[in-house]
């Protein structure tokens, strides 16, 4: 462990201390920035400001003044805010990101210590620098620009590790995506999609994907990037296995970047790019086009927002190209995963890996819809024999949705029943910017699943009430043809 003074820019009497940068080869590093106070009466914590940052989670905790005889306590005012670059400067990020004490979820106004945790989240990001902090009392004014350029150390990062995009060629294309997920490939239209989960015989999900049956003659398949390598390896040897037999059937893998465009106002910005009419491109259907002068590009009206939108696949010389010129339109911001991960959760959607992993079956995961109908009565994927009867009912513990007042909840955050008796537990979770309260999903055991049902969550060794709620808890917006 290696120790790095991180100068720090302040307004009165607030003074940095020594911050810890911990790194080790390949995983992601972690930036522990601690502020004292000297003076010993707390103060209005009003603004805290970066300035040159990459990619990196923040997280923001305070030692708060209680009163004389009740000793301070720590608390998270902020958790996995996500800091991204500017994009449209050439050094990378020259503008300022502040963040106001309105944005931070607990009362700041007593503030006696503050402790910033900046961390790259996985070998997917890029690793962070720190040039300019500053911590604002209360009457701050906007900060000035004029400031040298102080540099934290970075932390080192794996290579970042792309989508998986593959192409399944053949006439036993669709044979050879059968024998691995549940869906029902072969009635997809032509650029027609759907979500579909590879199960193994055990009938968890080793992931979820998205299989397009396209017009050009062959499946185009996208999955995690977090599961690139056993997915390819599952394609990759099912291949073989088909080839072996005389199954006509090939597998490329695609070297694309993929950009999603997500919101509202998404198709409309696009549209200003393409040629096509976005309009005649419904929800979970694909065109390949042009898009603001980068060919053949595969444009798909998806995403995992629960809003509009859509998800491009995008050649890598044409990437920065294509990102540059969508965000050179006002109304399209960086997002980064903190701020997918709140949208996903306010739609009900799952993360593979926290809501849905190789232990956890569709059925339990509230997936049933995920199985196509010929195939149910088939029985004819990896793990049928123990999913097709749990649709019948016979299954010890559900995914379901969850709301509470006061703190929020947390992923592995205990779910009890009304007795005190543990039912489960909560798998994400955090406050729904939309909705103004504290939304999560979890697993219970299937008589406490129904909607309404009263349970209590433990947060932070205290129990609070929650409720089974129905999901989505925001109104997905998807566009379809009317």
């Amino acid at each position: 462990m290696s120790r790095v003074l991180v100068p720090c820019h302040v307004k009165g009497t607030v003074a940095l201390q020594v911050g810890d940068v911990r790194t080790s080869q390949g995983r992601p590093g972690v930036l522990v920035i601690d502020v004292t106070f000297p003076n010993a009466a707390p103060f209005e914590l009003q603004e805290i400001t970066f300035k040159n940052y990459y990619t990196a989670f923040l997280s923001i905790r305070v030692r708060q003044y209680s009163s004389i005889h009740t000793q301070a306590k720590w608390a998270t005012c902020l958790r996995d805010h996500c800091l991204m670059p500017d994009p449209h400067s050439e050094e990378g990020a020259q503008e300022y990101v502040s963040l106001s004490k309105h944005q931070m979820l607990c009362d700041v106004a007593r503030v006696l210590e503050l402790r910033l945790i900046l961390r790259q989240p996985s070998p997917l990001w890029l690793s962070f620098t720190v040039e300019e902090l500053q911590v604002y009392q209360q009457g701050a004014k906007s900060p000035s620009m004029t400031f040298p350029k102080w540099l934290s150390h970075p932390a080192p990062c794996e290579q970042p590790a792309p989508l998986l995009e593959t192409k399944i060629h053949g006439r036993d294309r669709v044979k050879l995506m059968e024998s691995l997920v549940v869906g029902d490939i072969a009635e997809l239209r032509p650029n027609q999609g759907t979500l579909s989960l590879f199960t193994n015989e055990a009938g968890g999900i080793l992931d979820d994907l998205i299989v397009t049956n396209t017009s050009e003659g062959h499946l185009y398949v996208v999955s995690n990037a977090g599961c690139r390598d056993k997915d390819l390896a599952l394609m990759q040897d099912k291949v073989r296995e088909l080839q072996s037999r005389g199954s006509d059937v090939g597998l490329e893998v695609v070297d694309n970047a993929l950009l999603a465009l997500q919101g509202p106002t998404a198709a409309r910005v696009l549209q200003a790019g393409v040629a096509d009419d976005l309009r005649k491109l419904p929800f979970m259907t694909s065109a390949v086009m042009e898009v603001f002068g980068v060919p053949s590009c595969r444009v798909t009206r998806c995403g995992y927002t629960g809003e509009d939108g859509v998800e491009i696949s995008v050649p890598v010389a044409g990437a920065v190209r294509l990102a540059t010129a969508l965000l050179g339109n006002p109304e399209v911001k960086l997002a980064g995963l903190a701020a997918r991960d709140s949208l996903r959760l306010e739609a009900g959607l799952c993360l593979y890996g926290s809501d849905i992993d190789e232990h956890t079956t569709p059925v339990e995961g509230s997936l049933g819809w995920t199985l196509g109908r010929r195939r149910r009565a088939a029985m004819d994927f990896p793990g049928a024999a123990v999913i097709v009867p749990q649709l019948q009912g016979k299954v010890q513990r559900r995914r379901v949705g969850l709301t509470c007042e006061g703190a929020p909840m947390r992923p592995h955050s205990p779910i009890l029943s009304a007795e005190g008796t543990v039912i489960g537990a909560v798998t994400s979770g955090c406050p729904s910017p939309c909705l103004k309260r504290n939304v999560a999903m979890g697993y219970v055991l299937s008589e406490y699943s129904r909607p309404g049902t009263p349970l209590l969550v433990q947060v932070r060794r205290q129990q609070q009430v929650a409720v089974v709620s129905k999901m989505p808890f925001v109104p997905t917006n998807y566009y379809t043809l009317k």
